[in-house]
């Protein structure tokens, strides 16, 4: 069974905990490791929908 990780987070440089069940689901559905912490994926996440990138594609062309 998989344990509790500390990571960095390549954008504010904290150190976070990627816990065994975290890793149980990330591993189930493929995902590889974050590389962010929760505060600074929730704050890429807004910056994205901020500049419209969910229909993005489909409109440029």
């Amino acid at each position: 069974m998989a344990q509790d990780k500390e990571l960095t987070c390549k954008d504010c440089g904290q150190s976070f905990t990627f816990t065994a069940g975290e890793q149980d689901f990330f591993q189930s559905r493929g995902f590889s490791e974050p590389i962010r912490c929760k505060s600074c994926r929730d704050i890429r996440k807004s910056q994205k929908n901020e500049r419209g990138y969910a229909g993005d594609r489909k409109n440029r062309w």
